[in-house]
């Protein structure tokens, strides 16, 4: 007897590092968004939506609203670093109905941020040993074809983005910790044509906070290429002195590194910032504040408006203060934008990518997937999943879904921690994990049910 779990979905194991899932009830046909909605899902809402994995499955869905939020410290402030361990016998990441997970690459270093060049190869960066890698991937998608170090001698790197915008990018930009540089780059490159080139010479710099965040650095273009934002996070977890000029916000440049602004502010740690496919938006996937109980500051996905304030430090989630700035600026209080998905708190929301593929069922065009990193300020952790942030006409719902989990033992350690998150050119959504040193690639078999 195959093990069901409580959602009554039957768990298949296919062969090697496959694994897949199935559903005994038959939802509507494949070919319309509106009949796909009407398939039951579970809703986690109110207090049962701040939860932590131990309610986390493929599917879960979770609504968090501001009047969700605890008082600050209604609970303790946890340290609850995770032991990363080796995988256990059988441990496999649970995905949803019709999907599968499969493991193409394993054995790197500090694999984070992704992304996927024009002509389907994949880079992502190693920050750890400062270099950016280049996956090929042969013509199945499943396995490795050519695995480069397209350049190395980098500074922590994180975003990557090619420019200009389009089919045929002459250039791979390159975000590090505390600057922005380009190779020359053609479709197909396996190494750089050249030396870095430096666009942006000084970028506030590291930042490095318990949980080891804050100095990534992301990087994306406008649609029309005429703008270059760069995230950067704060200094400290909720600090508001000089070491804070130009940090916990997305800095605006051109695209030689000219005319540097501040696009947004308030956003402690927009780690992940992507552009929305149709309306051109910025997006960012953020990490809130710590140290304030187990349900508090959520994290967030949200589109970003050009001169907006988010609040970081002195308020959060709207027009609430932090009382470790009591009384502090009151004329900021009702100019704080409230984002558009809250979090579960503490997840460490890491980058995002809209999917812009057609193989996945049509529900899932124009949704946005997010990799959650996971907790260390919680009593019982949260995050250590990839998840389905659900869009409707170019906006959020306020809904996300647990899309990809599995990766914490019953022990409570964690053998995962997704980083990065891209779509490839066949549709597949391709993931980093930083904790196995590996990246994963999920892909739906048409004529499922689901």
């Amino acid at each position: 007897m195959k093990p069901v779990n409580a959602r009554g979905i039957l768990i298949a194991v296919s062969a090697g590092m496959v694994f897949s899932v199935g559903i005994f009830a038959v939802s509507p046909g494949e070919g319309s968004r509106a009949g796909k909605q009407e398939a039951s899902h579970q809703v986690l809402k109110g207090q049962g939506a701040l939860g932590d994995w131990r309610t986390d499955a493929p599917g879960v869905r979770r609504l968090i609203t501001p009047r969700d939020m605890p008082k600050p410290y209604a609970t303790g402030s946890a340290v609850n670093d995770a032991p990363i361990v080796v995988p256990p016998k059988g441990a496999r990441p649970k995905t949803l109905p019709g999907f599968e997970i499969q493991r193409i690459a394993t054995g790197l270093d500090n694999p984070r941020l992704i992304t996927t060049a024009p002509n389907g190869d994949f880079f992502f960066a190693e920050s750890a040993p400062g270099r950016i890698r280049l996956l090929r991937t042969d013509a199945g998608g499943s396995s490795v074809a050519k695995l480069e170090i397209f350049a190395a001698g980098l500074r922590e790197p994180f975003g990557i983005a090619f420019y200009p915008p389009g089919p045929n990018p002459q250039f791979l930009y390159v975000a590090n910790t505390d600057s922005v540089v380009r190779f020359p780059y053609q479709n197909g490159d396996l190494k750089a044509r050249g030396a870095a080139e430096i666009v942006v010479a000084s970028l506030p710099a590291r930042g490095r906070l318990h949980g080891g965040g804050h100095w990534t650095r992301d990087i994306v273009f406008s649609r029309d290429g005429q703008r270059m934002f760069v995230s950067v996070g704060s200094n400290s977890n909720v600090g508001d002195d000089a070491k804070e000029y130009h940090r916990a916000d997305i800095l605006e440049f051109r695209p030689d590194g000219s005319g540097e602004k501040v696009f947004a502010s308030g956003i402690r740690n927009a780690v992940g910032i992507t552009i929305h496919p149709d309306t051109g938006e910025v997006w960012a996937s953020v990490n809130e504040r710590d140290e304030l109980g187990d349900d508090l500051v959520p994290d967030y996905i949200t589109h970003v408006v050009e001169g907006g304030f988010y609040g970081w430090p002195w308020y959060y989630i709207g027009p609430n203060q932090d009382p470790r700035h009591a009384g502090k600026h009151p004329e900021l209080r009702d100019k704080v934008l409230v984002p558009d998905v809250l979090l579960q708190s503490h997840s460490a929301s890491l980058q995002m990518v809209f999917y812009s593929g057609s193989q996945f069922p049509y529900e899932y065009r124009g949704d946005a997937f997010a990799a959650e990193h996971g907790s260390w300020n919680r009593a019982v952790r949260t995050g250590y999943k990839i998840i389905r942030v659900l869009m409707k006409n170019a906006r959020a719902t306020g809904e996300y879904e647990d899309f990809v989990t599995g990766f914490v033992t019953p022990e409570g350690n964690v053998w995962g921690r997704p980083v990065g998150v891209t779509v490839a050119a066949d549709g597949a959504l391709v993931f980093t994990d930083d904790a196995s040193e590996s990246v994963w690639r999920v892909t739906y078999r048409k004529g499922d049910t689901y």
